[in-house]
């Protein structure tokens, strides 16, 4: 059964013995391993209320730009059926947000600058087409366990630590002589408010409340470009 399905494999889209491919045994493995390197680009969705101070300042946060991060992962995949794959990718993720402060009436801005170390682990339902010669698109989908590491500071807004993120994205397998190359993108989106309302290490300066009070939520968001190698 191996070998017919091998012998498929091998004429796949040319239609005869000259376009032999790359790893023709690589999807049958039952369970196989890889790493994988990336950027990623950390969001923040920002819900104003429009609170305003008892000394009439109103303020509203943005997060205008976002800048690179570094993430890695491990990989393991099980093969479900000829289409479908479970795939865990435990890794880390290094980057931050840019939050900025404009207070409407003078017209003063105020910037803050999050620094997140993410642990995550992400479970994914890959579902792939059919392969053609050395390539094989696919899409992905999952859900995504979030775990900030990074030391919490006394600043305007304060963001909890565990999140849990709704994940979607595609790519495509490239079959190489000696391994796959899976370029990879994906969105991601928090389901928790990970604004942390009750501040009290800001006891000693109750005036920077006013940041917090100004959000009623705050959820993440994220693009990963990943490079799996398999």
């Amino acid at each position: 059964m191996a070998a017919t399905i091998s012998s498929m494999q091998c004429l796949a889209a040319g239609g005869n013995n000259q376009d032999l491919l790359n790893r023709p045994y690589a999807d049958l493995k039952k369970l196989h391993f890889g790493f994988s390197v990336g950027l990623h680009f950390q969001d923040l969705s920002l819900s104003n209320n429009g609170f305003v101070t008892a000394d009439g300042e109103t303020w509203y946060a943005e997060v205008p730009g976002h800048s690179p991060g570094f993430c890695v992962n491990v990989l393991a995949d099980l093969r479900l059926s000829q289409y479908f794959n479970l795939r865990l990718s435990p890794g880390m993720y290094f980057g931050n947000k840019r939050v900025t402060y404009l207070e409407t009436t003078n017209g003063v801005e105020e910037t803050q600058n999050i620094r997140s170390n993410y642990v995550v682990v992400p479970l994914d339902l890959k579902y792939s087409a059919l392969r053609y010669r050395n390539l094989r698109p696919y899409l992905v989908g999952g859900v995504m366990g979030v775990f900030d590491v990074a030391k919490k500071r006394s600043e305007q807004i304060r963001l909890t630590s565990a999140d849990l993120m709704l994940t979607i994205g595609f790519g495509c397998d490239f079959y190489l002589p000696f391994f796959k190359l899976c370029p990879e993108i994906k969105f991601c989106f928090g389901l928790r408010d990970l604004l942390d309302h009750v501040r009290d290490d800001l006891s000693d300066d109750p005036a920077m409340m006013k940041y917090t009070q100004s959000l009623d939520r705050a959820a993440s968001r994220m693009v990963v470009v990943t490079f799996y190698f398999e």
